[in-house]
């Protein structure tokens, strides 16, 4: 009996001594701080497991390239509800009063090619300087051909190489065809650095007066109109007065926001059995810019998307 409990009190002193020990051990700071590390070490890797277990997958996107055509199927809109335009448009203007009421609503009733160039940017200009990327495309011609378009709206257009080429199109066709061409014709940072040649006066480019002088160049002032402010305000404002495209082209802001913004507007100017289209639908951007922005647009609105070359199209509901 009394050896037992010799030993249970051996075993007490024992624990005691561990006890204190740890105590010490932990009580050291570079212990402590190695504790620390493995708490972190292991809790994180059990977190990333967690958030890997489950993967989710999104309706698929099939590309059938012998058709050229991208195949969307329709989902609910309702995750994107905040990302939707939901402005109200007014009643088309009828095409023939399309000039005129961009005139007046954003040069005082006259045309900005009156008494062109002014004198004190005159000196900056060259006689023509025309630049674009997928500018001159078939795909332009086709679908003039296919819908005839009274009202061209182009959006995204720098120095006006696709809107010159379109005015050419129409008036080859025989068509009466204004193009209004939305752009804040400030170009994008840096973009001097290829296009020195652009003149620039206190911080101002003018890009502006570059492209009117290109315009005035190719004798298609009477096609060609600018509306120079950003493409969500303008687009804003064309669906307020009324001022509907039978072909619109998409070839502004690359990044997936821009192109959503600017298809989700656009679409509203469509008329009826009118065509959207834009470029840069193939990009190093891959999938997280434009060719984004068009398949989820046409995913949404149970659209198709047909291509050609770089441009994608997509025709009227």
């Amino acid at each position: 009996m009394e050896g037992e409990q010799q030993k249970l009190l051996h075993q007490h002193h024992q624990k005691r001594f561990h006890l204190f020990s740890l105590k010490k051990l932990i009580n050291r700071p570079t212990t402590f701080v190695l504790f620390l590390f493995l708490s972190y070490f292991f809790g994180y890797f059990s977190a990333s497991s967690s958030t890997h277990c489950a993967p989710t997958t999104a309706a698929p996107i099939t590309t059938a390239e012998t058709t050229n055509t991208i195949t969307a199927s329709p989902t609910s809109s309702s995750e994107l509800d905040h990302f939707l335009i939901k402005s109200h448009c007014a009643d088309p203007v009828p095409s023939k009063f399309v000039r005129q009421t961009i005139l007046d609503r954003l040069f005082n009733g006259e045309s900005p090619y009156n008494d062109f160039p002014p004198p004190w940017v005159s000196g900056l200009l060259r006689q023509k300087r025309v630049k674009g990327w997928g500018s001159n495309g078939a795909v332009f011609e086709k679908l003039i051909r296919k819908v005839k378009p009274k009202t061209i709206i182009e959006v995204g257009t720098f120095l006006g190489a696709s809107a010159i080429h379109m005015a050419k199109l129409t008036q080859k066709l025989g068509l009466h065809t204004q193009i209004l061409c939305v752009d804040d014709f400030r170009g994008w940072p840096e973009f001097r650095n290829r296009f020195g040649d652009i003149g620039i006066v206190n911080g101002d480019v003018v890009l502006l007066y570059q492209f009117m002088q290109n315009v005035v160049y190719f004798n298609a002032t009477e096609s060609v109109l600018p509306i120079p402010y950003s493409s969500a305000s303008a687009l804003e404002k064309l669906c307020e007065w009324g001022l509907f495209g039978d072909l619109i082209e998409i070839d502004a802001g690359h990044d997936f926001n821009s192109a959503w913004s600017d298809i989700n507007r656009a679409y509203k100017l469509l008329s009826a059995g009118g065509v959207l289209f834009g470029h840069d639908y193939f990009t190093a951007a891959d999938n997280r810019g434009v060719r984004r922005a068009v398949n989820l647009f046409a995913r949404v609105n149970g659209l198709r998307v047909q291509l050609d070359g770089q441009h994608w199209v997509i025709e009227s509901s």
